[in-house]
């Protein structure tokens, strides 16, 4: 099941990935989780060929992956698209223009202007039934093009953005946005412009049918529901990192440091 058809059937869920590690995208997978979120912008991966092996981790547990690339840059777009990525988050989107460059690389004409190739996996390598009318046409209804929202730029602009379409969600993030208006940075809006620029933001993608990307964390049963409820469909609950930071350091806290307190 495609990453579109998940979200038609509801809220999904989803876990980032900053390790590089395929091993961990596989466990992701292997949990049931909706959906991984693979990292080009922050982390540091050797070459192409690690995110290649990333994707391919992906499809081996059954989970799609989204790739965030490093800006609008179609050839960069075109093949983690290649490779097998279901679609792509773009950083730092500020206009309808850098929008209309996403579109440009992800979707094939009419709706952008994609370059082609049937050798590679998202074409199944033009193997058996190979049809260039049914490739295309299948890869721009299942590409999902998220720009993100972590500028107030997009807020200054947010209904010229959200009228392009082709828009499929957006990735609201808080750490990066606080940090442009000088706000107190966090994944908890607590500042009011921040509070307010995702509220503008969920109001227009409900008016428009698009989803809303977020970052939900910590992750609690109470935490995902109020998420929902603010009109977060897309859930990301954190990344393999955070995750094993946590763990580490529960299990210092409660085992190892008791342990060693009784031995003083």
């Amino acid at each position: 099941m495609t990453l579109r058809e998940r979200m038609k059937k509801g809220p999904v869920f989803g876990i980032t990935c900053f390790t590089g590690a395929a091993c961990a995208v596989e466990t992701i997978g292997n949990y049931g989780y909706d959906f991984v979120y693979l990292d080009l912008e922050h982390c540091t991966l050797d070459g192409p060929n690690n995110m290649e092996k990333l994707i391919m981790a992906a499809k081996l547990s059954g989970i799609p992956a989204v790739v965030r690339v490093t800006g609008t840059d179609e050839v960069e777009i075109r093949k983690v698209l290649e490779m097998g990525a279901e679609g792509v988050v773009v950083p730092h989107t500020r206009t309808a223009g850098d929008v209309k460059e996403i579109l440009k690389g992800a979707k094939f004409p009419p709706m952008g202007r994609r370059g082609g190739e049937s050798c590679v996996r998202s074409a199944n390598y033009g193997g058996p039934g190979f049809s260039w009318a049914e490739y295309t046409q299948k890869s721009n209804e299942d590409t999902l093009v998220i720009p993100m929202d972590e500028d107030f730029e997009f807020t200054d602009n947010l209904d010229e953005i959200l009228d392009v379409p082709g828009i499929d969600a957006v990735n609201f993030g808080p750490i990066d946005y606080s940090l442009s208006i000088g706000a107190k940075v966090g994944y908890a809006t607590e500042d009011a412009r921040v509070a307010d620029a995702y509220t503008k933001l969920a109001k227009g993608c409900a008016k428009r049918g698009i989803g809303v990307m977020c970052p939900v964390v910590p992750a609690t049963k109470e935490s995902i529901e109020a998420a929902i409820k603010r009109g977060i469909t897309m859930l990301i609950l954190g990344n393999d990192m955070y995750h094993l930071s946590t763990a580490l350091k529960t299990m210092k806290q409660q085992a190892i440091d008791p342990y060693r307190a009784e031995q003083e």
